[in-house]
């Protein structure tokens, strides 16, 4: 006797870039999880030391840019090892480093122009993390990206409607969106690192 089928909804499929770059983000789970706990101790070092000097906050901010720029230029290199689309992390990766240039090469840089810096890094960096949102399944923690780029995005708005805040008022703001921004990124961390075996198997399928 043949019973009726029942018909189920299911997601609609995802592309070949959609499945390869949400096994990229899996295996390389870890680099994403050290940008977050780097953009923690920032946050922290910030809200801590409320009356740190322009300068030490100026060095702090390049010695996260240098380290966030170097782990996603990591996670670039190890996707063009294995032949997968590494754009987005390379570009990603070059503007912290040329923020952390800035910064640790003219660290006596005024305030106004410390804030903007900050505020483009924000916006683009926000950008690019929307763009590999759209691009990463949702299983593997897409909410969490477009959350911190949208939050990314807003806060760089924020300095640039009013970048002549006083210096304890940015030093807050900075402190607070790292701190979110890094939560945010250890949230899709271990999202990802959920999936790090689900998607072992297609990405030696894909490689092979």
């Amino acid at each position: 006797m043949l019973r009726p089928s029942v018909s189920r909804r299911r997601p609609p499929p995802l592309g070949p870039l959609d499945d390869e770059f949400s096994a990229l983000m899996a295996r390389d789970w870890w680099v994403v999880g050290l940008r977050g706990a780097f953009a923690i101790a920032f946050g922290l070092a910030a809200l801590l030391t409320p009356a740190i000097a322009l300068l030490s906050l100026v060095v702090v901010f390049g010695a996260y840019m240098l380290v966030d720029g170097i782990a996603a230029w990591v996670a670039a290199a190890r996707a063009a090892r294995r032949h997968r689309h590494w754009g987005a992390l390379a570009a990603s990766g070059l503007l912290s480093l040329a923020c952390a240039a800035v910064a640790l090469l003219m660290p006596g840089v005024t305030a106004l122009s410390f804030v903007l810096l900050i505020a483009v890094w924000s916006i683009i960096s926000g950008v690019l993390a929307l763009a590999g949102a759209f691009r990463l399944r949702s299983d593997h923690g897409r909410p969490w990206l477009a959350l911190g780029g949208v939050a990314s995005i807003l806060f760089g708005a924020l300095l640039f409607a009013a970048p002549l805040a006083g210096a304890l008022v940015l030093t807050w703001w900075i402190g607070a969106y790292a701190i979110v921004s890094g939560g945010l990124l250890l949230a899709l961390a271990l999202r990802l690192r959920s999936h790090r075996d689900d998607d072992r198997g297609p990405a030696l399928a894909a490689g092979a």
